[in-house]
């Protein structure tokens, strides 16, 4: 399962206590070094796209606290930072509003800083208190609530309608594994490929009123923003191909209208399973729409290298 969405707590580590104690030596004074500093949280990113699955069981993530400060002036050890890995794509939402875009490979990024140690009652000694007897505690780190999306960043984005072979397409242009079926949503979530160094997203099967929460590409279609070429699968084998066509550009446009802008292929799929006399009536139709169209069919290596060739 790919998670996609999640709320977390980070917490920077607690600043250790300062330390009350005093040198053996009689009169010397006193002695309790400072405590050490709370631990950071950080953030960097990976290519792993299932990275957000692990704060599911984990929702709340704590650097590690200063220890306590020692005697002779010692300052206690600082707290752990802690790293939580994150995928390529994930931006980070907090309640004041702020926004962190995670769009670089291996970007490391402060999410919460940790609280400075407290100060031992050496720190305090004077003229006037020559034996003092109090340190600070320490304060306490950062903590914030964030809401982590990921949006997929990919070069291609096969879309259209369920059953439209994009899963299929993937598979034979890439070395994905998608899963292949002839019935409705059997692609559950996102898969990706690679393709010559570049990657290929297949989103879920969106259909009429997914904007609106209908089927499952309403949860997938924030991931068509990032994507620069669409790549639009309509199936040979509807009676109504431009109709298809329209449905899902309606849904895109509802979404977000910019989805409109971006540039598109439209891959008349399965195009083996058809006449040729009817496949031809399908490619004129769909014409209609001024976009590039080319048939491609799975058993037609002619067809794929058309579009790979486009593709570069």
């Amino acid at each position: 399962m790919l998670v996609d969405e999640v709320e977390i707590i980070v917490k920077g580590g607690h600043g250790g206590k300062g330390r009350v104690a005093f040198y053996s030596k009689m009169g010397a004074g006193p002695s309790g070094g400072d405590g050490g500093r709370g631990g950071d949280v950080y953030v960097q990113t990976t290519s792993d796209l299932y990275a957000l699955n692990k704060f599911l069981s984990q929702p709340e993530c704590k650097a590690w606290d200063g220890q306590l400060g020692g005697g002779n002036r010692k300052t206690g050890a600082d707290g752990e930072d802690l790293t939580l890995i994150m995928p390529m794509g994930t931006t980070i939402y907090d309640q004041e509003g702020q926004e962190i875009e995670l769009n670089e490979l291996n970007k490391k990024v402060l999410l919460a800083k940790g609280g400075l140690g407290g100060r031992g009652n050496a720190f305090f000694k004077s003229s006037s208190n020559t034996t003092s007897r109090f340190a600070q505690s320490g304060l306490p780190g950062v903590e914030r609530k964030l809401i982590l999306k990921l949006k997929l960043i990919a070069s291609f984005g096969l879309i259209g309608l369920p059953n439209a072979g994009k899963s299929s397409i993937l598979n034979e242009l890439t070395n994905a594994q998608a899963k292949i079926g002839d019935y409705p949503f059997t692609t559950l979530e996102p898969n990706l490929g690679m393709l010559n160094g570049i990657v290929i997203a297949d989103i879920p099967g969106l259909i009429d009123g997914a904007s609106e929460g209908r089927g499952l590409g309403h949860k997938f279609l924030k991931h068509i923003e990032k994507v620069k070429l669409l790549l639009h699968c309509v199936s040979s084998q509807s009676d109504n191909p431009l109709g298809d066509y329209k449905v899902i550009r309606d849904e895109l446009k509802k979404f977000n209208p910019k989805l409109l802008e971006k540039e598109e292929i439209i891959l008349l799929t399965k195009s083996d399973l058809v006449e040729k006399k009817d496949l031809e009536k399908k490619l004129k139709s769909l014409a209609k729409t001024k976009k590039k169209v080319l048939p491609v069919s799975i058993h037609n290596w002619d067809s794929l290298q058309v579009l790979i060739k486009a593709l570069a």
